[in-house]
């Protein structure tokens, strides 16, 4: 299993707050059943947060024609709506919710100059929420590209994920499917595309980033 690099600060410190506690149920109690539950309890919850960190190797291929998916996790909602932040008009919201038991590492969908990298403060709604893409804990990535014009990434944070890094800055070059950030512990990723562009997932389906085509330029 190959662990993130956003982990590794994590598991370091669930290991040592584990380990302390191990220690003092030793000291402090009597009771060999009571040490070995606990010593089962710890290795269980270190591996489900060793999980979460998980980034397993994806082959990537490369479609300049379609839209990768940032993100695994399952297609909650697919409508029309208008874009504020960068886009300023309509366009196809799509929205990807993350378990905690998904892959966390986001990458681009398509390739293209960054246009915008931003990060908003705000709150931490459950990531269903309807108003959760504009109130919650964010960050916005536009990506300029020659195929699908700019194409608008959103990290959002949940109620769990308070927690979201992107690596994205402005000016850079973005390569599909390499990874432009990490949201710890679940959430939504949301991507806007233009309303003419050819769907190819249903709500409800699962999907798996730089794996799922989740669109298909109008032209195609």
């Amino acid at each position: 299993m190959i662990i993130h690099k956003e982990g590794k600060g994590t598991l370091g410190l669930v290991f040592i707050i584990l380990v302390a506690i191990n220690v003092l149920i030793q000291k402090m109690v009597e009771n060999q059943a009571t040490e070995v539950l606990t010593l089962v309890v710890s290795v269980i919850f270190f591996l489900i947060v060793l999980q979460f960190f998980r980034n397993p190797k994806r082959v990537i291929r490369v479609n300049p024609n379609g839209i990768l998916c940032p993100a695994d996790g399952k297609v909650v909602t697919i409508q029309e709506v208008f874009e504020e932040e960068i886009l300023q008009t309509k366009c196809i919201q799509m929205s990807i919710f993350m378990s905690p038991f998904n892959v966390h590492v986001n990458r681009f969908p398509v390739d293209g100059k960054i246009r915008a990298a931003n990060h908003h403060k705000g709150k931490f709604l459950v990531a269903w929420h309807p108003k959760s893409s504009s109130l919650n804990e964010r960050t916005t990535v536009a990506i300029e590209n020659n195929i699908w014009g700019t194409v608008v990434l959103r990290q959002i944070a949940g109620a769990v994920a308070r927690r979201i890094v992107m690596y994205a800055k402005p000016g850079d070059m973005a390569e599909q499917g390499s990874e432009f950030g990490f949201i710890k512990f679940g959430s939504r990723v949301d991507i806007f595309l233009p309303v003419d562009c050819k769907i190819l997932v249903k709500e409800g389906e699962v999907v798996k980033g730089a794996k799922t085509l989740l669109a298909a330029s109008a032209s195609s």
